[in-house]
């Protein structure tokens, strides 16, 4: 967009706005808090699962790269939820190795240590759902909220026709200012959070699924090093 273009743009959009009336105006500074929030859980959490889904690759290769369940080496510190989940599964594997155990060694309720983690994964979870309500009402609220403003600016304009007594571009012109810059407003506020609201859902259950199946493979070694 060329600078003339972008000013030509900004002017037209400065005359419509001269011509709403209150209405509209309160519409759109509604609608311009819906999207300045919006927009800041957006960039949040863009840099929350990039963070998240890097850490997570590299947790999962050091974790698969360790011969046995019991090596000494401490895992790297990470981001990545499934440091919960693998520190909720240790803790109850020690926790049953710590106990009075006549087979010595063994680990006596592999659920327990299933439940424990399938417990932390779901924690993990809702911290990483937090917000995503917001983004949710969005998408649905505000359309809805530029679709009022639409009708009180044709509300306007039919009123304008009725004071004018003809049918003329001066009296409806306010009116129809209002229907059209809040249904913008509305659209434009609401598809960026539809979007991001979607394809923050597939990164929570991406990230979901590889808790499960890191649970799985954290099952299955210590079915080999603790398993009767």
């Amino acid at each position: 967009m060329t600078p003339l273009l972008g000013a030509l743009l900004i002017g037209q959009l400065g005359s419509l706005l001269e011509q709403t009336g209150w209405v509209a105006r309160a519409v759109l500074v509604l609608l311009l808090g819906f999207s300045l929030f919006s927009w800041a859980v957006i960039f949040q959490k863009s840099r929350l699962f990039s963070l998240l889904n890097s850490h997570t690759t590299r947790f999962l290769s050091e974790f698969r790269s360790r011969k046995k369940l019991t090596d000494p080496k401490p895992m790297s510190p990470s981001a990545s939820p499934l440091v919960a989940v693998y520190t909720a599964g240790v803790r109850e594997v020690e926790s049953q190795l710590a106990d009075v155990n006549p087979h010595g060694g063994r680990v006596r309720s592999q659920n327990a240590v299933l439940a424990t983690m399938q417990a932390a994964s779901a924690n993990e979870v809702r911290k990483l759902e937090k917000w995503m309500p917001w983004l949710a009402t969005t998408g649905s609220v505000t359309p809805f909220i530029g679709l009022f403003g639409t009708v009180w600016g044709i509300i306007d304009a039919f009123s304008g026709l009725g004071e004018a007594g003809a049918s003329s571009l001066r009296a409806v012109a306010p009116g129809i200012a209002e229907a059209l810059i809040t249904t913008a407003a509305g659209l434009f506020t609401a598809i960026p959070a539809v979007i991001a609201y979607n394809h923050f859902v597939h990164s929570i259950k991406n990230l979901a699924a590889q808790m499960d199946t890191f649970t799985n493979e954290f099952l299955a070694a210590v079915e080999k090093t603790y398993g009767s």
